[in-house]
Formats: C-alpha cells, sequence, structure tokens
C-alpha cells in the first residue's frame, strides 16, 4: 500500500527551554523555509519520476531500458501519497489511447465497402483481393490504436527484474485511490492492470509448492505474517499446522521468488471437523492413513494488488487433484470457513424490523396494511415462542426481534452458558444465516463475500455451530 507521507514534525526549544511543536505558524522563519525546501523538493522528485515514467513508455534505446525503469520502480517508492495519486492519475489521463485516430479509423472501416460491393455483378478474384487488404489494414491500425501508451509501459515492467511485484504493488496504490474516489479513467487504468496481471499469472505459469517446516526461514515467515484468517501465535503453532495430519499449499511465481502469491491451509480428519478449534488446537486424533476428508480451513493472498485476479479458485483445484492422487482414501472435500458478515447483516436486520414493528403496532389496525411493505416479522411463530420463554432470566424487550438484538449485543455473552436458550436460538439462527448466504444477493452475487468465492467454485453449504459462534 501507500508509504506514509515523509513529513517530520519537529520540536523545537521554546525560550524558557521548554519543547514546543514544530508546525508552520507566523514568527518561524526558520520553520516555513524548511517546509518550503521539502514542498520544492518533493516537487523536484516528483518531475523527476514523471520524466523516468515518460521515458520507460516513449524510449526505443533498450540497452538502457533496464535502467530507465530500475529509475522509476525506485523513484516511485520515494513519492508521497499524494504524489504518487497525482502521478497516477497523470498515467491514467495522458498516457491513454488516441480517441480522435480511433475515430478516423473507424470512419474509414465504415467507409470500406465490402468485397463484392453492392452490385450484382460479381467481383473478380484481384478486386476481392485488394478490398479484403484495404480491411485488413485498417483492422490491423485499430487494434494498435486501442492499446493505450501505458500498455507499453505494463508490458516493459512485466519483462523487468522485480517487475511484476511492482506492478502488484502499483495496482494496490490505484485500488486504495478508487475506495477513497470513483476516478473514472483510474478506474479504466485498473480495469487494463487487471487484465494483464490476470494473463501474466496463468495457472500455466504458477507453480504449486507445498509447504513444509525445511522450507526456508523466508517463506515461513511471509506465511506467519500473511495469514488473514487464523493468526499463526507462534512457532509451535506454524510447526503444527505443516506438521502429520495437516497440508499447506501455495503458488509461486518465477518473478516473486521465495514468496507465495496465494496459500491455503488443509487439515486430513476422519470426519468433517464441526469447529475450527478441532483443527488449530487439537492433534490429529487419527492417522493419515485413516483420514477420508481433506478441510480446507484457510486461505490467504499476499499481494493486494491481486484482488480480483481469482487464483483461489484455480489453487484449490489443483490441491484437491494431488491429494486425490496422493491419498485415495479421501473422498470428501470440505471448507470451514468463517461468516464475516451475518452478524452485522442480522443485528441491522433485526433492528429495523424491530423498528417498524413498534411503527406498525402504533400507526396501523390489522386491517390497514398500507405502509407495511418493507416490515416482515423474521422470526417464525414458534420460534418466537421458544425465545420469550428462555430468555427471561437473561434480557427482555418490547418483541421477539427486540430480545434476540438484546442478546446478541450483550458484553458479557451469559445467555450462552444456558442450554435452554442455545436450543431456542439454534433453529432461527440456522435457518437466517442460510437465508443469508443463499438468499441476499448484491448485484446477483451472493452478499457475503466468502460464500460467493466458494459457492462460485460449486461447494455446497453445510452450517455448524452457529450459536456458539455467534455467541
Amino acid at each position: 500500500m501507500f508509504l506514509p507521507q515523509n513529513l517530520v514534525n519537529q520540536t523545537l526549544p521554546n525560550s524558557d527551554g521548554s519543547q514546543s511543536s514544530g508546525r508552520l505558524v507566523q514568527g518561524a522563519p526558520q520553520q516555513r523555509n524548511e517546509k518550503l525546501n521539502a514542498s520544492s523538493n518533493n516537487e523536484r522528485d516528483f518531475e523527476v519520476v514523471l520524466e523516468s515514467m515518460h521515458s520507460a513508455i516513449s524510449l526505443s534505446k533498450t540497452e538502457i531500458l533496464d535502467s530507465v525503469l530500475n529509475d522509476f520502480s525506485e523513484g516511485y517508492f520515494s513519492l508521497s501519497y499524494e504524489n504518487r495519486r497525482k502521478l497516477l492519475e497523470l498515467l491514467a489521463k495522458e498516457y491513454d489511447l488516441n480517441r480522435t485516430q480511433v475515430r478516423d479509423l473507424i470512419k474509414q472501416y465504415l467507409g470500406l465497402e465490402l468485397p463484392g460491393g453492392s452490385d450484382n455483378a460479381p467481383s473478380t478474384g484481384i478486386e476481392e483481393e485488394a478490398c479484403l487488404s484495404a480491411f485488413y489494414r485498417i483492422e490491423r491500425n485499430l487494434r494498435h490504436a486501442l492499446k493505450p501508451a501505458y500498455e507499453v509501459l505494463f508490458e516493459r515492467l512485466n519483462t523487468h527484474p522485480g517487475g511484476l511485484k511492482f506492478l502488484s504493488i502499483l495496482r494496490a496504490d490505484i485500488l486504495s485511490i478508487l475506495a477513497e474516489e470513483n476516478i473514472v479513467s483510474l478506474r479504466a487504468l485498473d480495469s487494463y492492470l487487471k487484465e494483464k496481471l490476470s494473463t501474466w499469472l496463468s495457472p500455466a505459469t504458477l507453480e504449486l509448492h507445498q509447504i513444509t517446516w525445511d522450507d526456508p526461514a523466508s517463506l515461513l515467515e511471509k506465511i506467519v505474517a500473511y495469514e488473514a484468517v487464523h493468526p499463526i501465535s507462534n512457532l509451535i503453532d506454524l510447526k503444527r499446522r505443516l506438521g502429520l495430519g495437516r497440508r499447506c499449499f501455495g503458488y509461486l511465481h518465477p518473478a516473486i521468488p521465495g514468496e507465495p502469491l496465494i496459500f491455503i491451509e488443509v487439515a486430513l480428519m476422519k470426519n468433517v471437523a464441526q469447529t475450527v478449534q478441532e483443527v488449530l488446537w487439537d492433534d490429529p486424533p487419527s492417522p493419515e492413513c485413516e483420514a477420508t476428508s481433506a478441510l480446507f480451513y484457510s486461505i490467504s493472498s499476499t499481494q493486494p494488488g491481486l484482488q480480483g485476479i481469482n487464483l483461489g479458485r484455480f489453487l484449490i483445484k489443483r490441491v484437491i487433484t494431488l491429494v486425490k492422487r496422493e491419498m485415495t482414501n479421501i473422498s470428501t472435500f470440505a471448507t470451514l470457513s468463517p461468516i464475516p458478515g451475518y452478524m452485522q447483516w442480522l443485528l441491522s436486520k433485526l433492528a429495523s424490523q424491530s423498528k417498524l414493528s413498534e411503527g406498525e403496532d402504533i400507526q396501523h389496525s390489522p386491517a390497514d396494511t398500507s405502509g407495511s411493505t418493507f416490515w416482515e416479522n423474521i422470526l417464525e411463530p414458534e420460534e418466537e415462542r421458544a425465545l420469550m420463554d428462555a430468555s427471561v432470566e437473561f434480557t427482555s424487550g418490547k418483541n421477539s426481534m427486540e430480545v434476540l438484538f438484546n442478546l446478541l449485543t450483550s458484553p458479557n455473552h451469559e445467555w450462552t452458558s444456558s442450554d435452554k436458550l442455545l436450543s431456542a436460538l439454534k433453529p432461527p439462527l440456522m435457518r437466517l444465516c442460510a437465508r443469508y448466504l443463499l438468499q441476499e444477493k448484491k448485484r446477483g452475487k451472493a452478499l457475503d463475500s466468502v460464500a460467493n468465492f466458494h459457492l462460485q467454485n460449486g461447494a455446497v453449504r453445510h452450517l455448524t455451530q452457529v450459536c456458539r459462534t455467534v455467541g
């Protein structure tokens, strides 16, 4: 992501010997000059990097190209957040395709007559060849004109040592800017770079590597640093995840040596685990030869700039093929995945429906259904009765949805010790979770990002231990 802007807030002694902030204030000419000099230096640095970027795109002398690309990448890392953003916006706008040229070529293309023309008389072979030749020429020119100038920079960086990693960092910066503001030209640049990275990182270019305790320490450190689902607490934890009954696989690329682009952790078990604690803290309960299930319990990407490039799908399929070949006794492949958005969705739903329910009671008679279009009782009648009966000792509320909301947001979760309340909560929480995963959509896809990933890979959902997980 962006390096922090290099602003130094110095402290200077006051006349009484105390320290004061070094902010630019009236009556502090030395600090004002220092800040002006720093600003001037930043502008000069930006101009130097901009010039090196222009040279990297326009240069035809390949013998000095590596030096220019080095200057550009090193200079880019030295820029502040503001100057990186400024540079990327310039790249997106000033080095886009030439639309005037594209329009002219389209006019020429539309002006050509198809072979045979409009006359009934058949054309000769020579005339047809000449006509097709004109089509081919303009089509070739159109293909060239439809490529933005920044494609040259991407292509050259891809073949430059360290260039693929740099492009990943560059795209991570672009995504950070777009998260703040939707800039059309920058989004087009991101889309183009994403397509390029998808091609350069096709499965054929990636090496599937089983990560073991014998791998270099530098690689193992990256596994610890990038584990995003279940953090690795210490070396013992790491060794357990790489030991008996466990597997870890990663995708490596020759242009980014010693650093997995993405990795997945697998547990070999006799039965599908019901909780992740069975995987993370328990030693393998049975020998590997007795395992019948392979449980994918964590998948982590190490490159923010590869967001949206679905390496995970290919990795899972490759690992399944490998495990099937090496362990013929494995017949079930499953994931034990968290549902990160469920609680937020459920609490929001409960809060809004509880308020709407109050409004319905006040404003409408039973015969009046106007204004109630968006109201629904998300709990079934039998679920309401069981919940209200079991929750008396722990909380209260005007209606069942408010009671459930209060339980789920209580700071100490004392209710998790009540078997009666857990039994009452399990049916509605499981049912609503299934609804959240399978019915709640955003732009035609599952609302939950984790569910969307697995469902696209052909997974069948199976819910386990929702009550205790929510608690």
